[in-house]
C-alpha cells in the first residue's frame, strides 16, 4: 500500500487536537468519554487543551473508546511523543504470506462469482478471474494505474453505463462511502466522494437513503445489462476480526453473489468461456 505523504508547510496537529476531533466525530461529550475511559473530565479537558500530556496507555484507552483506526492511533502516539505501536506490513511481505494465501484461497473458492480484496481507499488489491472478467469491460483509464471500485462502478464510462438501476445502486454505494469517511476521517476518501458526486450520471442520485413507502426486496441488487448478458448481483463485505496490523485492519473482501437463477447460469457460462 502507498505511504502517506505529509505537508511540511503545516504543523502536525497536537495530541489534544486529535483527541478532541475524534471525540466530536463520535458525538461524545467530555463527560461521556471521561467516564468510559476511566479519567476525570478535568484531566480530559487538560489533555484536549494541551495542558496535560497523557501517558501512552491512557491515550490508547481513549482511542479504543473512540474506536480510532489503528493508523490514526499511531498518529496520536507520535503527536504525544511516543513510538507507534501498530505495524503496517505490505501484503506481499513474508510476514503476511499466510494472510495473502488465505485471501487467495477465499477468492478462488468463490469462482465463478466475482470477488475482490480492497484497501482503505477501495482500490482493488486482489481479484479472482470472475472479477477480472468484469474489469476487462472497463476502459484502460479506469483500470490503470489502480482499479478503484467506486470509479469502476459509478464513472459514466465504467459499469454505470450498464447499470439498469444506477440511481438506487449509487445511493447505497454513496452511503457506504460516507460511512467510511465518518469512521476514518480519511481526506483521500473525502476527495473520492467529491469526485464521484461530480459525475454527470449521478446528478439525480439521492444523497440520503430514505425509508421506502412500500415493502421492498430483501437486498438492493446491482442490475447489469452487459453487452451479451444481464446479471442481478448482491454483495457481502468481510473484514478481519482481530487485526493488530494497520494494513490488515484496512483490508476488506467484497464478494458478489447471483440474485437469481438466470444470473447464476450466466456467471457459470462466463467462467467456462
Amino acid at each position: 500500500m502507498n505511504a502517506l505523504h505529509t505537508d511540511t508547510a503545516h504543523a502536525a496537529p497536537s495530541v489534544g487536537h486529535l483527541v478532541r476531533d475524534w471525540r466530536q466525530r463520535r458525538r461524545l461529550s467530555q463527560m461521556e468519554l471521561a467516564l468510559d475511559a476511566g479519567l476525570s473530565t478535568r484531566h480530559l479537558s487538560f489533555i484536549e487543551t494541551g495542558r496535560s500530556r497523557p501517558s501512552a496507555e491512557l491515550l490508547m484507552a481513549v482511542a479504543h473508546r473512540l474506536d480510532v483506526p489503528l493508523r490514526e492511533r499511531n498518529t496520536m502516539l507520535l503527536a504525544a511523543g511516543y513510538a507507534p505501536r501498530y505495524a503496517q506490513r505490505n501484503l506481499q511481505s513474508p510476514d503476511m504470506r499466510p494472510v495473502h494465501e488465505a485471501l487467495t484461497r477465499l477468492l478462488d473458492a468463490h469462482q465463478p462469482y466475482p470477488a475482490l480484496v480492497l484497501d482503505r481507499h477501495w482500490n482493488v488489491v486482489l481479484a479472482n478471474r470472475a472479477a477480472m472478467a468484469l474489469a476487462a469491460m472497463l476502459p484502460a483509464a479506469l483500470r490503470e494505474p489502480t482499479l478503484n471500485i467506486y470509479r469502476a462502478s459509478l464513472h459514466p464510462d465504467g459499469l454505470a453505463r450498464y447499470t439498469r438501476n444506477l440511481q438506487d445502486w449509487a445511493q447505497h454505494l454513496l452511503a457506504n462511502l460516507r460511512r467510511s469517511i465518518d469512521s476514518s476521517g480519511d481526506p483521500a476518501l473525502l476527495a473520492l466522494e467529491a469526485e464521484v458526486l461530480a459525475y454527470p450520471c449521478l446528478k439525480d442520485a439521492p444523497r440520503q437513503i430514505s425509508a421506502p413507502a412500500e415493502p421492498q426486496p430483501l437486498l438492493v441488487p446491482c442490475l447489469l445489462d452487459l453487452p451479451e448478458v444481464s446479471l442481478s448481483l448482491f454483495t457481502t463485505v468481510t473484514s478481519f476480526g482481530t487485526p493488530r496490523d494497520v494494513t490488515l485492519q484496512e483490508l476488506c473482501v467484497e464478494m458478489f453473489y447471483p440474485a437469481d437463477a438466470a444470473s447464476e447460469r450466466a456467471l457459470r457460462a462466463m467462467a467456462d468461456q
